[in-house]
C-alpha cells in the first residue's frame, strides 16, 4: 500500500480532478455537450498535466532535497526511482495520444483539429523546456504558462472555432499559470532556490529570505497583484463589453469571490515571515478559489448544473484522495 501511495502522490492523484478541467472547459466554451467526448478531453488534459508535474519533479530532485518538507516527495525519498518515473513519463505521452486518437476516431481532421494537435505538441515541448531548463532561464515561467494555455486551447479546437469566451479563458489560463509559477512558486521557493543558483523573476526582482524574515520588493508585489487585477477585469469582460446574458446573483457571487481572492493575494504578497506551512495553505486556498471563478463566469453559457459540477467535482475529488493518501488538506506538497 505504501508503494501504491507513493506512485499516487507522484502522479498528483488528488489534483487530477482540477487538472483535467483545463481541456474540459475549453470544449465547453465551444458548445460541446457529448459526455463521452468531454470525458476523453478531460483525460487528455489530466495526462498532459501529470506529465508536466512528473517531469518537473524528475528535474528538481536535487533542489527539492534541500527542503525538509519536500524530502517526503516520492522521487526525493527514493520510494519511486528516477528510472520508473521516466518510464511512467513515456507511458503518459503514449496514453495522451491514444486518447486523442480515440477522440478523433472516424472524424475528419479539419483545420481546427490539425491546429489542436499542434497545440498539444507545442505545449509538451514548451512545458518540457521549462521543466528541464527553466531554473536557468529568467522568465521561463512564461513558457509553461503558454504551454498550459495551449492545452486549454486544444480542448476547444478539437471540436470547433474558438469563441470570444474561449479567448478570454485562454488569457485567464495564462494569467493563472504565470501567477502560480512566477509569483507563488517564486516566493515559496525563495529560501532555497538561490542555493542552486536558480534564475527566476522572483530572485531577480529581489525576493529573499533571511532567517525567518521574508522580503518582497514593491515591484514584485505590483507584478503579482497586477496579474490578479487583470484577471479580475477579464472575468467581467463578457458581460460588460460583449453583451453576454447574466444573472444578478451570479455577478454578485463572482464579485464576492473575486474580492476574497484578491484579499488572499494581497495577504500572500505582503507576508514578512517565511512560514512554508502558511505559504502552502495560502497557495492551496487561492488555487481552489481561482478554479471556481471561471465556472461561475460560464453559467449563462454552459448552464448552471455543468458550472456547479465544475466547481465542486475538483474539490470533492481532492478532499477524498488527499485524505486517502494521508496528506494535509489545502497544503499541497510543492
Amino acid at each position: 500500500m505504501k508503494k501504491i501511495a507513493a506512485y499516487a502522490k507522484l502522479l498528483r492523484l488528488p489534483g487530477i480532478g482540477a487538472l483535467g478541467t483545463t481541456t474540459l472547459i475549453g470544449a465547453l466554451t465551444v458548445g460541446v455537450t457529448d459526455l463521452v467526448d468531454l470525458c476523453i478531453v478531460f483525460l487528455v488534459g489530466s495526462l498532459s498535466a501529470v506529465f508536466g508535474f512528473l517531469l518537473n519533479d524528475y528535474a528538481d530532485v536535487e533542489l527539492d532535497n534541500l527542503v525538509d518538507d519536500l524530502k517526503k516527495k516520492p522521487l526525493v525519498s527514493g520510494e519511486v526511482s528516477k528510472r520508473s518515473a521516466l518510464m511512467i513519463g513515456i507511458l503518459l505521452i503514449l496514453s495522451t495520444f491514444f486518447f486523442i486518437s480515440l477522440l478523433y476516431f472516424e472524424k475528419p481532421i479539419d483545420t481546427y483539429k490539425f491546429i489542436a494537435i499542434n497545440c498539444i505538441i507545442l505545449a509538451g515541448i514548451l512545458g518540457s523546456v521549462y521543466d528541464l531548463f527553466g531554473k536557468k532561464i529568467i522568465g521561463s515561467d512564461f513558457l509553461v504558462s503558454i504551454s498550459m494555455s495551449f492545452v486549454f486551447l486544444f480542448g476547444a479546437l478539437s471540436f470547433s472555432q474558438p469563441t470570444i469566451i474561449t479567448w478570454i479563458v485562454f488569457i485567464l489560463t495564462f494569467n493563472q499559470a504565470i501567477h502560480m509559477n512566477a509569483v507563488e512558486g517564486g516566493i515559496k521557493d525563495a529560501d532555497h532556490d538561490y542555493k542552486m543558483h536558480v534564475k527566476n523573476i522572483a530572485l531577480s526582482s529581489g525576493v529573499k529570505v533571511e532567517g525567518n524574515s521574508l522580503f518582497i520588493p514593491n515591484t514584485f508585489k505590483a507584478f503579482g497583484f497586477g496579474i490578479r487585477l487583470f484577471s479580475a477585469v477579464l472575468l467581467f469582460t463578457p458581460f460588460v463589453f460583449f453583451g453576454y446574458d447574466y444573472y444578478l446573483w451570479q455577478i454578485i457571487l463572482l464579485a464576492v469571490l473575486t474580492f476574497i481572492l484578491l484579499a488572499f493575494s494581497f495577504k500572500f504578497l505582503t507576508m514578512k515571515i517565511f512560514d512554508r506551512s502558511k505559504i502552502r495553505k495560502l497557495i492551496g486556498l487561492q488555487s481552489f478559489l481561482r478554479y471556481s471563478l471561471v465556472p461561475i463566469m460560464l453559467i449563462p453559457i454552459i448552464g448552471t448544473l455543468p458550472s456547479v459540477i465544475l466547481i465542486f467535482f475538483p474539490i470533492v475529488w481532492y478532499i477524498i484522495f488527499t485524505s486517502l493518501l494521508g496528506e494535509e488538506l489545502f497544503k499541497p506538497r510543492m
